[in-house]
């Protein structure tokens, strides 16, 4: 797929990417970029803007980390889920067929009698 070059704007500086991901989505990152920088500016007027864009940056490292945890933590509860899913199925088809060894047994011995 060929890179398309996006013109963005943040923080009144442009810039102009190359990218496979559509215009319409690296648009959209770029607006929310520039509303996160230009809110923190506004929030710490001392700051700069290369002070706003590492501020921001380790603030979307932070929700990504805390984000790729969650995903591990729930990858793995779903394995224990599968796996205990895995288990009790054995066990109910051990049941099953011990039941239908029981039956097959009374059927005999109300024949016996």
């Amino acid at each position: 797929m060929p890179a398309n070059k996006i013109k963005l704007e943040i923080c009144g500086s442009s810039y102009v990417i190359a990218t496979t991901d559509t215009e319409e989505y690296v648009l959209s990152l770029a607006e929310k970029l520039d509303a996160d920088m230009n809110q923190m500016m506004v929030n710490n007027p001392t700051a700069s803007v290369a002070t706003a864009a590492v501020i921001t940056a380790l603030g979307y490292l932070d929700e990504l980390k805390k984000s790729t945890s969650g995903a591990d933590n729930m990858r793995a509860q779903i394995k224990d889920y599968l796996e205990d899913a895995a288990k009790a199925k054995l066990a109910a088809e051990e049941a099953r067929r011990e039941v239908e060894r029981l039956r097959r047994e009374l059927g005999y011995l109300k024949e016996q009698k």
